[in-house]
């Protein structure tokens, strides 16, 4: 990994420059970039233009990392919430959570009794869960929990694999055996070499070997990527293949390549936009400075005149 993303992936969890960067007043309205606000009617906001404009979304809660049972119900009962307003104010929408979030730190059966929950509540409301991946240590717990409420709720809750892993081709396997709904990504946590691929040729390679299985065998996958080159392939190996456009949909980040997103939802392929929002957003935000060095360094020269 290239010492420029590592350095910043590391400063995504130092808790002394959160609280400097999200204090900061430039450096919060900067962030408004790739986070739709802090609240759920912020988040609602921006579904609603978004929906207008053609595109589908993916309403995401910030934080991660929950330390206490309470905190984990009241993030169960979040998501809950945020179902319940979808449904009244009718935006295309479904969710994503996080396990951490849900209590994986705390014990398995917290989090898989908070994630039942969650679930429980989209199937009453014909909606759909995605359950975000998050660093190594927690990918087979993840994939454990994801299979055992796949079986109790077939068709609301899928999963996410990240294609830096060397694990991956055989966890798409599985989820094609499954038949359990996969959103591919490139991964954007700190990841060693003994894990995950170092270089991004390697990554991309890797990419697009599992875009290729997940477009021939998935069950509706999403390919997550603003890579234009990379859904330009995907685009081309469908048309190959005659895989309908209705097959798969293309996912990519709020606030980036919104000209690209557009551009998809006009020429027929189902596009969504993963919108987070929350006032837990510096680690997310981090993430997005490191895949974009010009930004990190336009936030840091704003952050050294104040």
């Amino acid at each position: 990994m290239p010492v420029f993303r590592s350095g910043m992936l590391a400063l995504a969890g130092n808790e002394r420059i959160q609280r400097i960067v999200t204090r900061n007043g430039f450096s919060k309205g900067f962030a408004l970039r790739f986070v739709a606000g802090e609240t759920l009617a912020d988040a609602l906001a921006v579904t609603r233009n978004l929906n207008e404009s053609g595109l589908t979304v993916t309403l995401d809660l910030l934080g991660e990392n929950v330390t206490s049972e309470d905190e984990a119900r009241a993030a169960a009962d979040a998501y809950c919430q945020i179902l319940d307003q979808i449904a009244e104010t009718g935006v295309n929408s479904n969710i994503s959570i996080k396990l951490t979030m849900l209590g994986l730190d705390i014990s398995d059966d917290l989090a898989r009794a908070n994630t039942a929950k969650v679930l429980e509540h989209a199937k009453a409301r014909n909606n759909f869960v995605r359950i975000d991946m998050e660093g190594s240590p927690y990918t087979q717990r993840t994939l454990d929990l994801a299979y055992d409420l796949h079986e109790q709720f077939p068709g609301t809750v899928g999963i996410v694999l990240q294609s830096y892993l060397y694990r991956t081709d055989r966890d798409i396997r599985d989820a094609i055996a499954a038949g359990i709904r996969v959103r591919l990504v490139k991964g954007a946590y700190a990841e060693s070499d003994m894990v995950a691929y170092p270089s991004k040729k390697e990554v991309d390679a890797a990419y697009r070997r599992h875009m290729e299985m997940l477009l021939e065998e998935g069950n509706y996958p999403a390919l997550a990527t603003q890579d234009e080159a990379m859904i330009n392939a995907a685009i081309a190996y469908a048309a190959r293949n005659k895989i309908s456009p209705d097959r798969f949909e293309f996912q990519m980040l709020y606030g980036i390549r919104r000209d690209l997103q557009l551009r998809l939802a006009r020429q027929g392929y189902n596009m969504r936009v993963y919108v987070p929002y929350g006032t837990q957003w510096y680690p997310y935000f981090a993430r997005r400075l490191a895949e974009r060095p010009a930004n990190t360094f336009f936030v840091l020269r704003n952050l050294l005149k104040r």
